[in-house]
């Protein structure tokens, strides 16, 4: 039981890992490879390459806070949750699969972004998405990783729900 625990929690920490080096392989390949602002086309206008560095959160919320303040709420205070999400994914003893491979993947995006916010003083942003009726702003494999981990949550939650439904 003991070697099935520490095989499981080994599986979700290369998830985590893979999360994180392929954020960061592809920040590093952005920031060498694009100018700021440069626009690439990669399919037509839907979906394009935008390097900007976003010294904010999502949507660069709090960019112009206090350079302590901004430090404290966007690197430490996120740097504890993360390192707290950790500690759970591997010591819950009753977490389930989904849930586990869920928080490896938002955990493993969210310490890109933290990893990118403390060594570079700001996140690489480079992808962009424009279907027209639906458009996001410019974001990172990081933020890809943080999304898949919480419509993972979601689609657990429902999952959840239709089962109770379908007992009561």
């Amino acid at each position: 039981m003991r070697s099935q625990r520490i095989i499981k929690n080994i599986a979700f920490l290369l998830v985590l890992l893979a999360n994180i080096g392929c954020d960061q392989i592809s920040k590093k390949i952005a920031r060498q490879e694009l100018g700021d602002y440069e626009r690439i086309s990669v399919i037509k206008h839907y979906f394009t390459l935008t390097k900007v560095e976003n010294t904010g959160a999502f949507l660069s919320v709090g960019s112009a806070l206090p350079d302590f303040l901004k430090f404290f709420l966007l690197s430490i205070v996120p740097l504890l949750a993360l390192s707290y999400g950790i500690v759970y994914l591997v010591t819950k003893q009753n977490l389930t699969k989904m849930s586990a491979l869920a928080l490896s993947f938002a955990i493993g995006g969210g310490i890109g972004n933290i990893y990118d916010r403390i060594i570079h003083g700001s996140v690489t942003d480079f992808m962009h998405i424009d279907f027209g009726f639906f458009q996001t702003g410019i974001f990172n494999m990081a933020d890809v990783s943080i999304m898949v981990g919480m419509g993972l949550f979601i689609l657990q939650s429902s999952m959840k729900k239709s089962t109770k439904s379908v007992q009561n």
